[in-house]
C-alpha cells in the first residue's frame, strides 16, 4: 500500500530519445510508490513511449519534437486534469534519485511553500562535475538578475509545485530557456517557495546529455527574447 502522503502526487517526466533508460526510472518510482507516472515523449523516434507504458507511466505523446518546456507544460496541465494535488518534475535520464522525493513534497505538505525546488547545492556540490558547476553557477546568477530568485540551484529540473501554484504556469519558452522561465513564474505568483537538498547522480549517459557552454548561451539569448516579446 502507498505512503497516504504519496497520494495525490503526480510525477511528469519529459523524455525525448530515452528508451534505453525511462523504462528503469518509471519503474524505480512505481516499486517507491509513486504510481501516478505521466511521460511526456517529446517526439522521439525510438521506443520512448514504449518504454515508459511498459514500464506503468501514463504516456503522453508529442507527435514532433516541440522541446523540455513544452513537454513539462503538457505534462502538468494533464496531471491537474487528472487530479493531482502536487506535481513533481523529474528527469528522463535517471540522474534523480527517487529517495529525494518524499522531502521535497514534505514543504508543500507542511503548508510552507507552494514549490520546493531541488538544490545540489545546499549539501552535495562536491558531486557536480567542476565543468557543470560553473555553467550552474553562471545559471544561478543569471536568476538573480533578471527574476529575483535568491537561489543556490536555478537549473535543477527536479520541483515540486502545489496545484495551486501549478494551475498559474504558462511555459511558452518549450526548449531549455523554460527552466528560468519556471523559475521567472513562480517569482511572480507571490507564492511562497523553499529549496530542499537533493543530490543529483551523474552517469555517462546523463552527463553525455548534458548542456555545453554554447547551449547555455542560446538559453539565455531565448530566455531573454521572450522576455521581450511576453
Amino acid at each position: 500500500m502507498s505512503d497516504p502522503r504519496q497520494q495525490g502526487v503526480f510525477v511528469v517526466i519529459a523524455a525525448y530519445h530515452e528508451a534505453a533508460v525511462v523504462g528503469d526510472v518509471v519503474a524505480g518510482l512505481r516499486a517507491a510508490g509513486w504510481h501516478d507516472v505521466v511521460v511526456v515523449d517529446d517526439g522521439s523516434s525510438d521506443d520512448t513511449a514504449g518504454a515508459a507504458h511498459g514500464a506503468g507511466a501514463h504516456v503522453l505523446v508529442h507527435p514532433l519534437n516541440r522541446g523540455q518546456g513544452a513537454a513539462l507544460q503538457t505534462g502538468i496541465s494533464y496531471a491537474l486534469q487528472q487530479g493531482a494535488e502536487i506535481v513533481v518534475t523529474f528527469d528522463a535520464d535517471g540522474q534523480h534519485r527517487v529517495e529525494d522525493l518524499p522531502k521535497l513534497i514534505a514543504p508543500i505538505r507542511a503548508g510552507r511553500a507552494h514549490a520546493a525546488l531541488g538544490s545540489r547545492f545546499l549539501e552535495h556540490a562536491d558531486a557536480v562535475p567542476p565543468a557543470r558547476r560553473l555553467l550552474l553557477k553562471g545559471a544561478i546568477l543569471f536568476s538573480r538578475l533578471f527574476s529575483g530568485a535568491r537561489l543556490t540551484d536555478a537549473h535543477n529540473g527536479l520541483r515540486a509545485l502545489s496545484r495551486e501554484l501549478a494551475a498559474q504556469l504558462d511555459i511558452t519558452l518549450d526548449r531549455m530557456a523554460h527552466a528560468s522561465e519556471l523559475i521567472d513564474q513562480i517569482v511572480r505568483t507571490g507564492l511562497p517557495y523553499e529549496e530542499v537538498s537533493v543530490r543529483v547522480h551523474y552517469t555517462d549517459y546523463s552527463r553525455a546529455k548534458g548542456q555545453r557552454a554554447g547551449a547555455a548561451v542560446r538559453i539565455a539569448i531565448d530566455y531573454l527574447l521572450g522576455r521581450i516579446l511576453r
